[in-house]
């Protein structure tokens, strides 16, 4: 299998949605990815967790196949808390403790520079970048961010954007990055700076994929029950590449699959709390779920 390089960060989630909540799980950005590329891939992780991080998320995160010789060790974890209302597209944030994230700074192994697949999660850009240096000779850099780092770290955050291959990011971050509401115009301005493609999140209404003079819409999947959608978009993202990297094959053809894979697994991780169901899906599943994607689609 194809080994995937997965940058983001490792946390411990206390989340309440109107159907339950969860205290203390396992998540942060390379957790959800390196799962869901661990179905197709082999991913290694770069992150750091503190002391306290329980043992068991490491040995299932090394049961799953991924390598994480790449994860640093500080004082204390990253700890995130927040809740969903009725709207589940929007999380609101009660609490954030950043701990090791306030002084992380990557620590490659010399094992991973070989890595040609990359998925850089939601993370500071200038460490985005600091990966992409420290990598050989990368076929694929797909790379995610969010409203704080536009917000805060704007000028990085473009300097970044023009190494990467394919940006990643949600309809509300690329209106509010290239400053319009049109994603048309937004998807145009970003093909400017990246080398290949640009993909915009729209939640529950599924994904646009956007090439020079190319676009494609990936539906959602229509769930009857939805627990938790923290961490769906970092799935698509782990999915998209560990399919990509899986099949060695980065056309924009291969592409709209690769889309379709991410919205598999982030339509099953919406259906539980945390990490939960992507721990109880197998290929099967996934197989099953890809082919009614496919019946949607067809007219």
């Amino acid at each position: 299998m194809a080994n995937v390089l997965i940058l983001g960060t490792v946390a411990l989630d206390s989340i309440e949605t109107p159907f339950g909540r969860i205290k203390d799980a396992v998540g942060g950005s390379a957790t959800y990815s390196s799962i869901a590329a661990s179905f197709f891939s082999k991913p290694r992780i770069l992150s750091i967790v503190g002391r306290d991080f329980p043992k068991e998320h490491m040995d299932y995160f090394k049961k799953k196949g991924i390598a994480t010789s790449g994860i640093s060790t500080g004082n204390k974890t990253f700890r995130w808390e927040g809740f969903y209302e009725f709207d589940m597209n929007q999380a609101k944030t009660l609490k954030t403790e950043l701990n090791v994230l306030e002084t992380y700074k990557v620590d490659m192994p010399d094992s991973y520079r070989d890595s040609e697949y990359l998925f850089l999660g939601n993370i500071d850009p200038e460490l985005q970048l600091d990966v992409i240096n420290g990598i050989n000779k990368p076929k694929l850099i797909v790379m995610d961010t969010m409203n704080f780092w536009i917000e805060h770290r704007k000028e990085q955050l473009l300097r970044t954007i023009k190494k990467a291959d394919v940006l990643v990011f949600n309809d509300g971050e690329a209106r509010e990055l290239f400053q319009t509401p049109n994603l048309v115009k937004a998807a145009n301005e970003a093909l400017k700076l990246v080398s290949t493609a640009v993909i915009i999140k729209k939640g529950e209404h599924g994904s646009l994929l956007f090439t020079k003079g190319r676009h494609f819409s990936a539906p959602s999947f229509p769930l009857e029950s939805i627990k938790d959608p923290t961490g769906c978009g970092d799935v698509f993202g782990g999915a998209f590449t560990g399919y990509l990297a899986k099949t060695d094959d980065i056309s924009e053809k291969n592409m709209r699959k690769a889309m379709v894979y991410g919205s598999v697994l982030a339509s099953y991780n919406a259906e539980g709390f945390g990490t939960e169901m992507l721990k109880k899906i197998d290929h099967t599943d996934i197989e099953k779920r890809y082919k009614a994607f496919k019946e949607i689609r067809e007219f």
